[in-house]
């Protein structure tokens, strides 16, 4: 199967310049949507899943700056990256405060602008798969791929209840889920008893030592919480 093409916004108010980006980097194998300023890429925003942002600072209404801290308050984790005029120190500070990945200053060379996404791009596709992962001293999980992998890389089975709870508790460890919680994602309602026992044979699974589990713990009168390393 092919990879799946990289998707980016370019943002910039310059015809010329936004045209230019576009078309390089099309010729790079890329995705690429174009906005002519914020109001426009807030707009592709609302549409699109894209894996990094190129925007300029200096553009009229709403600066890249505003936009950035726009979509950060918004929740919006995309990587950006500033186009920054030559010599702003103060700008380029302000960006990476705000929450940028990178920064480059015009005028640029096409080649250096894909390097540095192609970096940003390599170090959030490695955080994405360390996030995906949980480990337990010698045993992994991984998410993605629901597989349960002992110190040799050998899978260890798991019924489709454990992989529920794995990844229910997984997406929030360190954070307390209480069995009323637990009983009513696994359709056991009003069955309490039932999550106690799958938490006890997930444990066999995961722990070193199951009467003093360190990974899957009790939360006396609360319910279960998962630590990974």
């Amino acid at each position: 199967m092919p990879d799946v093409k990289k998707h980016i916004l370019a943002v910039d108010d310059d015809t010329r310049l936004r045209s230019l980006l576009q078309r390089y980097l099309r010729e790079q194998g890329f995705l690429v949507s174009a906005a002519k300023d914020a109001a426009e890429a807030e707009t592709f925003l609302n549409i699109y899943q894209f894996d990094i942002i190129v925007a300029d600072i200096m553009m009229p209404k709403v600066t890249g700056i505003e936009f950035l801290q726009k979509i950060r308050s918004d929740g919006n984790n995309t990587p950006v990256v500033l186009l920054t005029a030559m010599g702003e120190t103060a700008d380029r500070i302000a960006g990476l405060e705000t929450g940028a990945d990178d920064y480059i200053s015009k005028p640029f060379e096409p080649k250096e602008l894909v390097l540095r996404i192609n970096n940003i791009l390599k170090r959030t596709l490695a955080i994405n798969e360390a996030q995906s992962k949980l480990i337990f001293q010698h045993i992994t999980y991984d998410m993605e791929t629901g597989e349960l992998k002992d110190g040799d890389n050998k899978i260890i089975h798991m019924t489709p209840v454990e992989r529920t709870l794995l990844n229910v508790l997984g997406k929030k460890t360190g954070e307390v889920h209480t069995r009323e919680e637990l009983a009513e994602i696994l359709g056991v309602e009003g069955n309490l008893r039932t999550v106690d026992v799958q938490i006890t044979r997930l444990r066999k699974k995961i722990e070193v030592d199951t009467k003093n589990p360190r990974y899957l713990q009790t939360v006396r009168g609360k319910g279960y919480m998962l630590i990974s390393e």
